[in-house]
């Protein structure tokens, strides 16, 4: 059996395929009350404000927050556990497009930016970066994937960010702590970031490295519920058709997903376009 148009990821050891299956019919969207989104905007809000507490505390909160709301204590302690199910699933979706789409794409450096107070506030700072980063994209061909995060102490705003670079920038030498692996190590400093926003550390990226990069993203997705901040075409998977003979076994629940041989050939519409490499990735129609 063959199967076409599989959507392809990259786990970091192997390339997983998940077959397409047909869906003649359409699931039926649950038309929600405008007491249904007033309930969640409260959870949210709630929730948001003991985020940093550990789970049993949190719970308690939240019932407390609810309660004047939900009289029945039952239906109340089952939407706030149906609520938290959901929160933690939507991390679980979250942690996993994170992955797939790093994976999936070449990574030149790991950077952290921060700002000197003389150039920006933490807002100025914010939306002036951003803006830098989406022209990089669109003008340089840069692809980024960071997230914002506050310094526990004091409370300043970083840019912790994957980036790729066609092209080298400009980067100065430099020798200092890595708050990451807790020791000295060589870093680089952009000279044109420096002058705009203030400290900067670019790390170059390496396939040894870039799993604790893909942790510590992740380290600050779960502590900040910060959204991950990602440039425009940053494809999670790409199709490919596939051969029964390029499947080393089926895995995954009731066996739906696809284990597939190191070598495999990806095919588009018939076309044997060539042996699994980044060159041939290149080729392929890609999904987000």
């Amino acid at each position: 059996m063959n199967y076409e148009n599989t959507k392809i990821y990259f786990d970091g050891s192997h390339y997983i395929g998940i077959p397409h299956e047909p869906q003649p019919w359409k699931k039926r969207k649950v038309k929600k009350t405008y007491e249904d989104e007033t309930l969640k905007e409260l959870f949210e809000k709630s929730f948001k404000e003991n985020k940093k507490k550990k789970h049993k505390e949190r719970k308690e909160e939240l019932i407390k927050a609810l309660k004047p709301y939900i009289k029945n204590e039952d239906v109340l302690k089952e939407f706030v556990n149906k609520n938290l199910e959901r929160k933690k699933r939507n991390l679980i979706e979250r942690r996993k497009r994170l992955a797939r789409k790093i994976y999936l794409q070449e990574w030149s450096y790991f950077c952290t930016f921060t700002y000197d107070d003389k150039k920006h506030t933490a807002e100025t700072f914010k939306i002036k970066l951003a803006n830098t980063l989406k022209h990089f994209s669109n003008r340089k061909s840069w692809k980024y994937i960071g997230v914002w995060e506050k310094s526990p102490e004091k409370q300043r705003l970083h840019f912790h960010s994957l980036v790729y670079m066609p092209e080298a920038i400009e980067l100065n030498q430099k020798r200092d702590y890595s708050t990451k692996s807790h020791k000295m190590q060589i870093t680089y400093e952009s000279p044109y970031f420096l002058r705009r926003f203030g400290r900067n550390d670019f790390q170059a990226i390496d396939n040894h490295n870039l799993g604790s990069s893909i942790a510590y993203l992740m380290k600050y997705l779960e502590k900040t519920g910060e959204k991950i901040v990602y440039s425009k075409n940053l494809p999670t998977y790409f199709v490919s058709d596939i051969l029964a003979s390029d499947v080393a076994c089926k895995i995954g629940q009731e066996n739906r997903k696809l284990l597939l041989f190191d070598n495999f050939n990806c095919w588009k519409d018939g076309v044997l376009v060539g042996r699994i490499s980044k060159e041939t990735i290149n080729q392929m129609p890609k999904l987000n």
